[in-house]
């Protein structure tokens, strides 16, 4: 069956919270969460934020994303990106990432799309640069063990015509 998208549900919350299974996945997906991440912290975040939108196929839900900053006409940035690990290297991630782009360029009429990525996560680092996405600004952070990251923020700018 082919890959479709949706606007995320309550009762899709565990299962995404299955996606992280370690620390390290949980700091790439969602840094101020406490791991293991349950379903009561990722509403938080979800209460804070924009398009949470789920990939789904034949009813499964297989990835995860949403918006943490959205400025019509201005911003959008791509947060909470997360694949189940059963999903991964199968263009589920490109498919998520392009549907917050065609969300973000059609809903919010944004003029520009980002996204950051820690430096150890070369799928997605590989993934965004495939997309389009230029790094712009890299910030120091920490993982939770108080080793040194950087967080790298990467940007897409509207395409005339889109």
């Amino acid at each position: 069956m082919p890959l479709s998208s949706r606007p995320v549900i309550q009762s899709d919350l565990a299962a995404i919270c299955a996606f992280a299974p370690s620390v390290a996945e949980l700091m790439f997906f969602y840094p101020r969460a406490s791991h293991p991440l349950t379903p009561a912290q990722l509403h938080a975040a979800i209460a804070q934020r924009s398009d949470s939108t789920v990939v789904d196929q034949d009813g499964e839900v297989l990835a995860f994303a949403n918006f943490y900053r959205w400025e019509t006409g201005g911003v959008c940035s791509i947060g909470n990106v997360i694949v189940a690990p059963q999903a991964r290297n199968r263009g589920v991630a490109r498919y998520l990432i392009e549907q917050m782009m065609a969300i973000a360029f059609t809903k919010h009429q944004a003029r520009e799309v980002t996204v950051a990525c820690f430096n150890q996560n070369v799928a997605g680092l590989l993934l965004y640069t495939r997309l389009g996405f230029s790094p712009f600004a890299i910030e120091e952070r920490q993982d939770p063990h108080g080793q040194r990251l950087a967080l790298i923020h990467l940007r897409l700018a509207r395409a005339a015509g889109q």
